[in-house]
């Protein structure tokens, strides 16, 4: 017959086992000292003796008597432990001679302090050892051991312990116990394995507490080790040991032994059905842990309140709320539904379904509202995106004198960080600070996560900078804020410093390579790359898919498209990146075509994917862009956002159809922004239409009168038709707003050094080669018929003048010092912050196919490859 357990993991001895144990120090004792029957030693004719024998009892009536006292002494405080008297028994101890006190009255008092916890008189007692000079050894030293362990201090404990020798198992299991209960599971496996080396055989207690020790350390090779053991020492029937070798294996993440272990039970109890459940729910596979419940209630095997719980966070994790609710009604018949955890587990079960109605209802039922309870219904509201209902939530639970934990902060920080709320977010701030939690690794955590997803990465690096200690999500969740925040300059920074403190792993790099994408830092995100592969993170799709994007942002095509034909199982995720690649780079048939084969491999697009697609062909010119418009309408039941409306009034503008464009805007179901009438007057400068500008700038200033950008815009208009007196107003009205124009930026990244170019800048070293060059240029290329277009530069001036201040264009210093920095024939690859110009744009062409070397000029829009004299963009940008 298999011994069972009442514990998932292992039995803790509790301490009437240990009182069983000790039993044997007091049993050769007699507690009650009970009078002997008096005996008449004297007869009628012995008075002749009396006084000897009178002499002789008075003697040993003196030793008889200080024996009996100590013996009194000895007695009493041992009757007083019994009876559990710790007050009277610990006055007897201290009053008492300590020449008189039995070891055995010592391991008496420190049972019952035991017993009762109170580590105070504990140390009294320990202290009258110390000072009556009493060797602390054998059992007394266990006992101690025992005290210190029940009543909390573990450091005096294990000072005891490693002073004295005992061979007895339960006391070692008492300590390995105790270092696992702390979650100090390194030091549990030590004294194992010291245990071990002294000779000391485990029993199924120790198996059982070590198993879960190595599960929680990761380490599958020592728990293989000890599943072996356990078998050697006879332990492969007992309930308690394989219990938490199917634990162990569920931990370490290997299903499959840990069904085998299971199936091989001849006699499973409660607790092996349990950690089938929770073990397979933890794994990911929630429907066989809601299988083997199923497969329980055939059977007949009798549940419990922990196989209700691990039922219902099975069908939480498959969201299966139909499943739920039939534990749901299971649990009332069994009556289990007036149990707090119960109602919680349901509470948060019915949340991570979606039902949210349902949880609302379990929780207004609950009379007794736990934390957890408040917690689990804000971790749902913001799981839904009701992100204002868990902050109100929040606001009521401190209304009601319920105190946050560590997991209602992390949750609400969340719920602040989706909907933005950064005021409530602060709100959360000052009552951390309040409550002392400030310091906490997991809170800080949450509010850096907040402030970044808020915007600020201010307050994010000023929470960053006064953590204490940081672990990896610190760093991840600060360099992905600055990433998402476009500061990747700032991203970079900070992963060069956490290199020196930290090791990178898969979340760092797919943080990482968002930064070195905006900043087209190809040398760096070649570094990351070669670190991902070094250690296997490319199976990680986010990883992936942040690989290719990379690739396609710094211009690497062609590479792009090998990784991405590597990705194994490709998400929605990675077939929008390489859609979007394509259309950025002029691609627009090759864009179309990954959209179809998107399709067929039955993955369905959502917004973000016609967005992609909708840009890939407004960007190439297709009309194609109508039908994908349609489809998304009609098939996919997607209603249009202002992106995909801006992609259409683009696709519209860029191919000539301004009037049609305009109708379209008009005709719009929701209100037109800035960007969409924007797209309108980007496609009137292409078309010199000025008078339509006029119209639609109108839309654009009202919408956006700060935004200098437009304003600046319509002046190139006006510059183009030269039409200065009205660039000459436009210009005065920027100056009365005191509004500022970006300036053009162009930079190069040479060797890992990332060169920075301003218009008119001639700061950089070789600012006069750069020059030279650049003229030595124009003058070839007016030999083969290229002339400079001057209504690019966009000043009311002579032809010379405006022939210098085109020559300053920054994209061209970047183009020239790349020629003059790079190796006959290396590409060259330059980004811009804002659209390239025309002249530049003329330019690239030509250098391309005079030095016979590829030009990769990423600017705000799209991509453009130069290459013999032809730009990849067909006059579309």
């Amino acid at each position: 017959m298999a011994k069972s357990s009442p514990t998932l993991f292992w039995v803790s001895p509790n301490f009437y086992d240990y009182k069983r144990d000790f039993a044997k120090t007091s049993n050769d004792c007699s507690i009650f000292f009970q009078p002997s029957p008096r005996t008449n030693v004297l007869s009628s004719n012995s008075s002749s003796s009396f006084a000897l024998i009178q002499a002789s009892a008075s003697l040993a009536k003196t030793q008889t008597t200080t024996r009996g006292i100590a013996d009194n002494n000895n007695g009493e405080i041992s009757y007083f432990c019994e009876m559990g008297n710790l007050k009277n028994a610990m006055e007897l101890l201290c009053g008492s001679e300590k020449s008189e006190l039995e070891s055995r009255t010592y391991c008496s008092v420190l049972e019952l302090c035991a017993q009762r916890k109170s580590l105070r008189d504990g140390k009294r007692v320990h202290s009258v050892i110390r000072d009556s000079g009493v060797e602390v050894d054998g059992y007394l030293g266990e006992k101690l051991v025992f005290m210190y362990v029940n009543c909390g201090d573990l450091r005096e404990a294990r000072r005891i312990f490693d002073n004295i020798y005992t061979d007895r198992v339960f006391v070692w299991n008492l300590v390995i116990n105790e270092y696992a209960k702390i979650r100090n599971f390194r030091e549990s496996v030590s004294l194992f394995k010291k245990m071990q080396e002294l000779g000391i055989q485990a029993n199924s207690h120790t198996l059982s507490c070590v198993l879960k020790c190595f599960g929680a350390l990761g380490n599958l090779k020592e728990g293989e080790r000890i599943h072996a053991y356990l078998y050697k020492l006879g332990f492969g029937c007992y309930n308690t040991v394989l219990n938490s070798l199917v634990a162990f294996y569920f931990k370490s993440g290997r299903v499959e032994s840990a069904q085998k272990v299971f199936d091989e039970l001849t006699d499973r109890d409660v607790i092996s059905w349990n950690s089938m459940i929770s073990g397979y729910s933890s794994n990911g596979l929630g429907e066989k842990g809601v299988g083997i419940f199923g497969k329980m209630l055939s059977l007949g095997v009798n549940v419990d309140l922990a196989t209700i719980v691990n039922a219902l966070v099975a069908c939480a994790n498959i969201g299966t709320h139909l499943l739920g609710r039939a534990v749901h009604a299971y649990a009332i018949k069994a009556c289990f539904d007036g149990e707090i955890m119960f109602r919680n587990t349901l509470l948060d079960m019915y949340s991570k379904c979606g039902e949210l109605d349902a949880a609302v209802q379990v929780f207004e039922k609950t009379g007794e509202r736990s934390v957890v309870s408040w917690t689990s219904m804000i971790a749902g509201y913001a799981r839904e995106g009701r992100s204002n209902e868990a902050i109100r939530l929040f606001y009521e639970m401190e209304r009601n004198g319920v105190s946050p934990d560590i997991f209602t902060i992390t949750s609400i920080l969340h719920a602040c960080a989706c909907s933005g709320s950064l005021e409530d977010g602060k709100d959360v701030h000052n009552y951390i600070r309040e409550s002392g939690m400030e310091s906490n690794l997991f809170v800080c955590n949450a509010l850096m996560d907040m402030y970044s997803k808020c915007g600020s990465m201010d307050d994010a690096n000023l929470v960053f900078s006064r953590m204490p200690a940081k672990d990896i999500i610190s760093w991840n969740t600060m360099i992905g804020g600055y990433s998402k925040n476009r500061l990747p300059n700032e991203a970079l920074k900070l992963f060069a410093e956490m290199q020196g403190k930290s090791k990178a792993d898969s979340i760092t790099a797919a943080c990482i390579l968002p930064a070195c994408a905006s900043l087209a830092a190809l040398a760096k995100g070649r570094e990351i790359h070669g670190h991902v592969l070094r250690n296997g993170y490319f199976q990680d799709r986010h990883v992936a898919n942040a690989l290719v994007d990379m690739y396609v942002k710094c211009g690497l095509l062609a590479l792009a498209q090998v990784l991405f034909d590597m990705i194994p199982v490709k998400d929605l995720i990675s077939w929008t990146v390489m859609i979007a690649g394509y259309g950025m780079h002029g691609f627009g048939r090759e864009a179309i075509a990954a959209f179809d084969e998107m399709r067929h491999a039955g993955i369905e697009p959502d917004e973000v994917s016609f967005i992609s697609i909708l840009y890939a062909c407004s960007h190439s010119g297709l009309d194609e862009g109508w039908s994908f418009f349609n489809v998304m309408r009609n098939e996919y039941s997607i209603e249009p956002m202002l992106e995909h409306y801006a992609c259409m009034v683009d696709l519209l503008s860029r191919t000539g159809n301004l009037s049609k464009a305009y109708r379209f805007i008009r005709k719009m179901p929701i209100e037109p922004d800035a960007t969409i009438w924007g797209a309108l007057l980007c496609g009137c400068r292409t078309y010199h239409d000025v008078k339509l500008a006029e119209r639609v700038a109108e839309h654009v200033f009202e919408l956006e009168p700060d935004n200098t950008g437009y304003y600046v815009l319509l002046a190139n208009i006006y510059a183009e038709a030269e039409k200065w007196e009205e660039v000459r107003k436009l210009r005065e009205k920027i100056g009365r707003r005191g509004l500022k124009k970006n300036p053009g930026c162009s930079w190069i990244e040479i060797k890992g050094k990332v060169n920075i170019f301003v218009a008119g800048d001639d700061s950089q070293p070789l600012a006069k080669k750069i020059e030279s060059l650049l003229k030595r240029l124009r003058a070839k290329m007016k030999e083969e018929g290229f002339y400079p277009n001057m209504k690019y530069a966009l000043i009311n001036a002579d032809e010379m003048e405006k022939e210098v201040a085109l020559c300053g264009h920054s994209e061209k210093l970047a183009m020239a010092f790349g020629m003059l920095s790079l190796p006959p024939g290396k590409t060259i690859r330059v980004t811009k912050n804002l659209r390239v110009c025309g002249d530049c744009h003329e330019t690239a062409k030509f250098i391309s196919k005079m030095s016979s070397r590829e030009i990769v000029l990423r600017d705000s829009n799209r991509f453009h490859h130069f290459k013999d004299g032809h730009c990849s963009c067909r006059g579309f940008w």
